[in-house]
């Protein structure tokens, strides 16, 4: 056994310092539940006010590709880990050459690019959408073909609905092409949705798996809007869709947290995208779980056994976008949040509010499923979400 295997296998105890790549609310919530736990977390950010950073024990000002400030990271940490799919996977590799790295570079350069996970899922036997690889114009379907409409997507740092277009025949989609500066891009078959769902898990280095509740999600122009959970529906699709994240993470052989995406097509789940971190559909677990997601980063990180998935109360989890915020000086009218019992609430303390910017969220408690997506609703109404 070699010594970065011998490494990888040790269990890391507190007070250990941990490594964190990205600053944002991700990092943040990994923060804080690394202190919960006893541990120390140096954030490497390119931002001076990133969430996380501000909260962290150290602060690495740098970019993701500055090779100094990774060495900085990876002689003075004990295990490294990343909040975000679009950090180098080079520096994922150059730091997993010193110290553990979870999640692999090699897991997060698939996911990072929408090609490579394409055809990773399809290889692995995954249902998916139809989707065709555009790399060129002359790649465009023509007029009629049974893949419009569409949804033409950059195959790299797309999120949030960001470096996506709707089309509906070959020229939408070749003004689009033209708009992404001809970057190799997926065109994916638009398909009638009954609804959309996602699931959470950690595995660990030895393979075990621990699956929250299958959440139901609805979007608002590209982002993440509502999370319920558990998911309504069918049993059966629930926990089809936790089998078959959990398929996802075997075949990649994955280590951390990942979040799988799904479609609910007449009845059928397609697999729509993985995000190799915690997910903003499982932010209900920080209030309604045993374990939340960011606590299962940390354990699987520094190799402790992973905690309890068990959701203790139906949840609803509703994003706060900056679109809310009347101007730069004024704050959303949080009295009608905060007046709720059963909601809790969670600002990310980012300094500026701009539209589609996430801001923060809220996640209404309930023993009852349809009293939390009542009053969930009444208080995204009452904050003008949506309108």
């Amino acid at each position: 056994m070699n010594a970065k295997t011998s490494a990888q296998d040790t269990v890391i105890l507190p007070p250990a310092m941990l490594g964190m790549l990205g600053g944002g609310q991700l990092g943040r919530f990994f923060v804080i539940a690394a202190h919960e736990m006893g541990y120390k977390v140096t954030v490497l950010d390119p931002d001076s006010n990133s969430p996380a950073g501000k909260i962290a024990d150290a602060h690495i000002c740098a970019a993701f590709d500055d090779q100094a400030a990774l060495l900085k990271l990876a002689n003075t940490c004990a295990a490294i880990t990343t909040e975000f799919e679009n950090v180098p996977a080079e520096s994922l590799s150059l730091l997993a050459d010193i110290k553990p790295v979870r999640p692999s570079a090699y897991s997060v350069a698939i996911a990072q690019h929408r090609v490579s996970e394409k055809n990773f899922l399809k290889q692995a036997g995954l249902p998916v959408a139809p989707f065709v690889v555009i790399n060129q114009a002359e790649d465009l379907p023509a007029d009629g073909d049974a893949m419009y409409p569409a949804i033409l997507k950059v195959a790299r740092f797309g999120y949030d609905g960001k470096g996506q277009a709707r089309v509906s025949n070959q020229q939408e989609a070749l003004a689009a092409f033209n708009a992404f500066e001809h970057e190799e891009c997926v065109l994916e078959k638009m398909l009638k949705l009954d609804y959309e769902v996602s699931v959470v898990l950690a595995r660990d280095a030895q393979g075990n798996v621990a699956s929250f509740p299958t959440s139901e999600n609805s979007h608002l122009n590209g982002i993440l809007d509502v999370s319920i959970a558990p998911a309504r529906g069918s049993d059966a699709i629930s926990h089809q869709a936790q089998k078959l994240a959990s398929m996802v993470a075997e075949k990649l052989d994955y280590t951390g947290v990942l979040g799988v995406e799904f479609f609910v097509c007449d009845g059928e789940l397609l697999v729509n995208e993985m995000a190799p971190r915690p997910h903003n559909s499982g932010h209900y677990t920080i209030d309604a779980c045993i374990t939340n997601q960011f606590e299962q980063q940390v354990r699987v990180l520094t190799g402790l056994p992973l905690g309890s998935a068990k959701q203790h109360s139906s949840a609803v989890m509703v994003n706060l976008l900056g679109d809310i915020w009347p101007s730069a000086d004024e704050a959303p009218a949080w009295l009608a949040a905060l007046a709720q019992s059963q909601l809790k609430m969670h600002l990310y303390g980012k300094q500026a509010a701009r539209a589609g910017r996430k801001m923060g969220h809220y996640t209404v408690l309930s023993a009852n499923r349809d009293e939390a997506i009542k009053l969930a609703m009444q208080v995204r109404a009452e904050l003008n979400i949506g309108t």
